[in-house]
């Protein structure tokens, strides 16, 4: 499933688009995990894409009298083609703009969203309850230390918990608990001041360093212009259990923890 890297990517992968008029929309098969709008047809065409911007795992589109809402679900992709391309099974919709271009969202699990927003979108039941951008000055060690004082479940599900921080998904967690060099069954409340501030750190460094790689292309996720990403390269635990840790060598481990594989190294990650 993409995480933020990889929604960031594909977000700035469209920013070509600001600016542009959107001339028609082609619905395919409005059944996605939430309906396509049967409005969004006569809506969209006419505004523009004024501001390009992402909340947690969303990208938000400001258009004059709206908010398009796109969520790529678990292996959906939005690929920005320079001109209209024959449809594939799995291409769902297509937003045309008047310079021939289209934005196409091929999703094969039909997990992703197109939504259209009217009003103050930070009220949408999808983002009114998400918690703080882990990038921005608001996600630090202090407030991660308070969040996580009542919480007696593992320091990884907490972290993934959007309620908590948005975006930091099963592959950035695992990443990230290895570089902060804390055990993934680690108690939430019982993390230190401290521990909570390298941990903050990390999960900082680490999603900063996959977006700067384009995020991860696993199986499904490539970038709007087709690229793939190679975060991938660069995973210290992730994916490699059995494979000696690139730190002391002892062999990586996977356990499960929410139904969701956790890789991690027991010498290096200690409670």
């Amino acid at each position: 499933m993409p995480e933020l890297p990889e929604v960031e990517t594909t977000r700035r992968g469209l920013l070509a688009l600001t600016g542009q008029r959107v001339s028609s929309v082609v619905v395919r098969n409005p059944t996605l995990r939430w309906p396509v709008p049967p409005q969004l047809g006569a809506t969209l065409p006419g505004q523009h894409f004024l501001e390009l911007s992402r909340r947690g795992k969303y990208l938000l589109v400001r258009c004059e009298h709206g908010t398009l809402l796109l969520h790529l679900g678990m292996s959906g992709r939005l690929c920005l083609l320079e001109r209209a391309e024959p449809a594939g099974r799995h291409d769902h919709v297509d937003i045309v703009f008047d310079t021939g271009a289209v934005l196409r969202l091929r999703d094969p699990r039909r997990f992703g969203a197109v939504l259209w927003i009217v009003g103050e979108p930070s009220r949408h039941p999808l983002l009114s309850h998400l918690g703080p951008e882990p990038l921005e000055t608001a996600f630090d060690g202090a407030y991660l230390y308070r969040q996580t004082r009542s919480r007696r479940g593992s320091i990884k599900n907490a972290i993934m918990d959007h309620r908590l921080v948005v975006g930091v998904g099963n592959i950035y967690a695992s990443e990230s608990l290895f570089r902060a060099r804390i055990s993934p069954k680690a108690a939430a409340c019982h993390l230190s001041r401290p521990r909570c501030e390298r941990l903050a750190a990390a999960i900082k460094a680490t999603l900063h360093d996959a977006i700067e790689a384009g995020g991860s292309s696993l199986r499904d996720f490539f970038g709007a212009d087709g690229n793939p990403g190679y975060f991938q390269q660069q995973y210290y635990v992730y994916g490699r259990a059995g494979e000696p840790c690139r730190v002391c060598g002892s062999p990586v481990q996977v356990t499960r923890q929410g139904q969701r594989s956790t890789f991690y190294c027991p010498a290096c990650q200690k409670r």
